[in-house]
């Protein structure tokens, strides 16, 4: 096996480290290495050699799951920078904060509606119009590749896990509506 352990999940898959990742290209490579590295080739081989690929199969199924997800890459990008993400640190742009208010509220809302399930796609819509957004400025930001560009890329990394909460809650509603109506 000529790959190892020590290298970060862009070098695992042969990329260049960067937000842009195309995801034909990483689906192709995922399947490469999960066939090269599958435990059942290494069924006659030593105990060491079956150990390394039952961790490199555990450690290309993460560098996937990272790579291939905008934030968790966004996230893996930034922790490369040496920048680091204080998921304590609440300060926060206040404008985008009570926006966050107002959408969890509208949210909330939503049950009570006369049309939930209009309500629930107007809201995701303008979830996933801010996450469109915010994936925009990563582009810009990781491209750029400056200390002020990545500081606004972990303040973009941020804003981005309150929109994905709320897509998540606006799921787990959806899911709840749809067996009220059942």
């Amino acid at each position: 096996m000529r790959l190892d352990l020590s290298q970060n999940h862009f070098e695992l898959f042969g990329l260049k480290a960067g937000f842009e990742v195309d995801g034909e290209t990483l689906a192709l490579r995922y399947r490469d290495l999960q066939k090269e590295t599958h435990p059942d080739r290494f069924a006659n081989a030593s105990e060491q050699e079956r150990r390394l690929s039952v961790q490199l199969a555990a450690q290309i199924n993460e560098a996937y799951r990272v790579l291939k997800n905008p934030l968790a890459r966004a996230r893996y990008l930034l922790e490369l920078n040496g920048v680091t993400l204080d998921d304590t640190d609440t300060r926060m742009d206040p404008a985008f904060l009570m926006e966050q208010m107002e959408l969890r509220e509208a949210l909330a809302e939503i049950p009570h509606s006369r049309m939930p399930f209009d309500a629930l796609e107007e809201l995701r819509d303008q979830l996933e119009s801010g996450e469109r957004g915010l994936i925009e400025a990563l582009r810009r930001d990781f491209s750029d590749g400056s200390a002020p560009a990545l500081a606004r890329a972990r303040d973009s990394v941020r804003k981005m896990q309150f929109i994905q909460r709320l897509l998540e809650e606006a799921e787990a509603l959806e899911e709840e509506l749809v067996h009220q109506e059942h």
